[in-house]
């Protein structure tokens, strides 16, 4: 699944889920571009470290995926866009009556309208270079819903179907593009909230991970960073050339229910 030559952009991804999988891409051989709304030498270093460490190319590139105009300089400056994840997020919880519109508003922009932008860039690249791999990160509230996070969800399932309809005006190309649909994973991000999930409920590490946390995951464990950074790869390789238009659930079972 060697990806050597390639050119990744994965946007988000100073951290997290998106940092896992520019790790993985980069040790499958790819040249990765990071990417987030900082500017930071820690961002640059990161960028490098990961250069030095996997033998690739990696660079950083500041972008804000709220606006449009930035999402496509992005995939403009990269200089040539053979993978793209989108994978950038944000999230906020509330009832719908009570959810703020510009809540709402920049979680459409980040979570589905960056995407849009990102790939509109993109796909004139793949094209000219007789090759692409478009890879949505979407989650397993692409694919069902859970209560008062009506925003989220709707952007969720929006990147399947944008997803979708991608693959479609592509599926006579060698350009694929597919939807990872995440459940629970263990991130930086959720590693924290774990103290205050054992305070609030008076439970152990292990019993609110279990009891609380992954309630709607039956595998009760978390997915990794380096799991979907490696279905990742797998949706990148040569191996995938026929698998198109469809999600693929890392969720321990949870859309099963």
């Amino acid at each position: 699944m060697s990806l050597n030559g390639k050119t990744a952009v994965i946007t988000g991804s100073n951290s997290g889920i998106g940092l896992g999988i520019a790790r993985e891409l980069a040790r499958a051989g790819a040249d990765v571009v990071l990417n987030s709304f900082t500017d930071r030498d820690e961002d640059h270093a990161l960028a490098a470290g990961i250069g030095k460490e996997f033998g690739v190319t990696a660079r950083y590139i500041k972008a804000d995926m709220s606006r449009g105009d930035e999402c496509r300089a992005l995939i403009e400056q990269t200089g040539g866009c053979d993978i793209l994840v989108n994978n950038a997020g944000i999230q906020h919880v509330a009832p719908i009556d009570e959810f703020p519109t510009k809540k709402w508003d920049a979680i459409i922009a980040i979570n589905l309208t960056s995407a849009f932008h990102t790939t509109a860039a993109a796909l004139p690249e793949m094209r000219a270079r007789g090759w692409g791999r478009v890879v949505n990160i979407a989650s397993a509230h692409g694919l069902t819903a859970s209560p008062y996070k009506s925003a989220y969800i709707a952007a969720k399932h929006g990147i399947v179907g944008l997803s979708k309809t991608t693959a479609l005006e592509t599926a006579e190309e060698p350009i694929t593009c597919n939807a990872i649909c995440p459940g629970y994973v263990l991130t930086p991000l959720v590693e924290a909230q774990i103290p205050d999930q054992m305070k609030a409920h008076g439970m152990d590490r292990d019993t609110v991970v279990r009891d609380v946390m992954l309630a709607r995951q039956p595998s009760k464990q978390f997915a990794t960073v380096e799991q979907l950074g490696g279905t990742t790869v797998f949706l990148c390789s040569d191996a995938a050339a026929q698998i198109t238009g469809t999600t693929i659930s890392v969720d321990g079972g949870w859309t099963a229910l």
